[in-house]
């Protein structure tokens, strides 16, 4: 195995690389990393995660002199950081810390705390990069607290003063927001707390006095476990308490909706209807909310996909999930208007939405409620809109709302002089543009409403 086959986001580490291999996902361990591998291994440990479902499971597939292949369970859609709502993104936080700790009392320290790191899979957080582990060395401090300050605390912070927007700085800053930009950021008063302080404010100076003194010569700082422990614990109490301050629209959107009983109910009979002729593995719903009609199917879905623009209606949705143990549902925070971007080297470490949901490959998409949002407030003619459903999934469950429909009315009104200008908004008219890419194969009024629903399919 050449590392030239390496997944493009797999090359910054020295210890091996992830590649893909007939549709399975392995690791090539280098022999660098030959005697941490062996102590993990044999002492249980990976095991005992693997157990308890904290740490994704691998088996040995390969060995040799030069190279060690495992081979990895497969996750069928993975999350970005800058996709979790904000209390997934906790959630995460809090499995790095529970690993640093559990490492430490077994030995070993965690040597990479990037965000990345970790992904939602089976209704949970689950550490995705099995090499990241390394022995723990007497009164050293935690290498990676660093990395865990740019890329959990700080975000966190940031979010429970500004707002679930802050999550989203890591699109722009893939090595961690620096701690100078997190202690500019943060109010003035947090400086009077000693565990922001200390964590965020402190960092930040004795970063720029490192810079200052800096002559060629680094001196290592020493920790005792005992005191990395109380630092992580406090960390741990700090971030489990966190909260969001802000309230938004959408959070209980199905509490103030346009719809009569019988109107959401038959709109939810529809979908059942139509999904269970389809018997689809896997859907994604587009603009799902707090994954209301997802759950109203009675037709078990292997893996269902629920995304929506706003992080209050994402975290409730993420919520009862939790609450529900639904391990096929994955909820995670898109703007259908500005899907994630590939980044990274060469734009190419962090894959785009749109590249992810090709590969996951969607049975059908539910776009429910959503037209109205993206050729109104988004200004995207049909045709564009069509192209962007045309392009991941074969069949689509669409709701179209007439212009006499409240919510229609509303977003047209706040137009003002330019309402005329979105005359090309009717029924008709999305019709003509959606039937250039799909098949019109049902078309269903929704009774006591102006809204109809269409189930189309791509043309081949």
């Amino acid at each position: 195995m050449n590392s030239k086959n390496a997944h493009s986001s797999s090359f910054r580490d020295p210890s091996g690389y992830v590649f893909t291999e007939n549709g399975k996902i392995k690791r090539a361990i280098n022999p660098i990393y030959f005697k941490q591998y062996k102590a993990l291994s044999d002492s249980g440990f990976y095991n005992d995660l693997f157990k308890n479902k904290l740490l994704i499971k691998h088996e040995e597939v390969e060995k040799t002199d030069e190279q060690i292949i495992i081979s990895a369970e497969k996750i069928p859609f993975i999350t970005y950081p800058y996709e979790w709502s904000f209390n997934m993104y906790k959630e995460a936080a809090l499995l790095t810390l529970k690993l640093q700790k559990y490492c430490l009392e077994h030995g070993f320290s965690l040597k990479d705390a990037s965000a990345f790191n970790v992904a939602f899979h089976n209704g949970k957080a689950i550490f995705i990069d099995t090499l990241s582990f390394d022995f723990y060395t007497e009164d050293s401090p935690w290498r990676a607290y660093k990395q865990f300050i740019t890329h959990f605390f700080g975000p966190l912070v940031l979010a429970h003063y500004h707002g679930a927007q802050q999550l989203k700085l890591l699109s722009n800053f893939i090595d961690g927001i620096p701690v100078k930009m997190l202690s500019s950021l943060l109010p003035f008063k947090t400086k009077l707390n000693p565990l922001l302080y200390s964590n965020i404010h402190l960092l930040a100076k004795l970063e720029d006095k490192h810079n200052e003194d800096y002559k060629g010569e680094s001196k290592v700082a020493s920790l005792s476990k005992k005191g990395q422990l109380n630092i992580i614990e406090s960390l741990y109490n700090y971030i489990k308490k966190l909260q969001l301050k802000e309230q938004s629209e959408w959070g209980n959107y199905y509490d103030k909706t346009n719809y009569t009983d019988d109107a959401f109910i038959e709109k939810s009979q529809i979908i059942n209807a139509w999904i269970k002729a389809i018997k689809p593995e896997r859907l994604i719903d587009v603009g799902g909310n707090d994954g209301t009609f997802v759950r109203r199917i009675d037709f078990e879905v292997n893996n269902a996909l629920v995304c929506d623009i706003d992080n209050n209606a994402v975290d409730f949705n993420y919520k009862t999930m939790k609450l529900n143990k639904e391990q096929f549902m994955l909820p995670f925070v898109l703007d259908v208007l500005n899907p994630s971007a590939s980044i990274g080297l060469n734009n190419k470490e962090r894959d785009s939405f749109l590249n992810r949901i090709r590969e996951f490959a969607p049975n059908v998409t539910l776009a429910l409620a959503v037209i109205h949002h993206m050729s109104l407030s988004g200004n995207v003619p049909f045709r564009n809109s069509a192209q962007f459903f045309s392009t991941f999934s074969k069949h689509l469950v669409i709701e179209f709302p007439k212009r006499n429909d409240s919510w229609v009315q509303r977003l047209l009104k706040s137009k003002g002089e330019f309402e005329n200008h979105f005359s090309f908004y009717s029924i008709e008219n999305f019709e003509i543009a959606y039937s250039e890419f799909f098949t019109i194969t049902k078309k269903t009024p929704i009774i006591n409403s102006d809204r109809v629903m269409y189930l189309l399919e791509v043309k081949s």
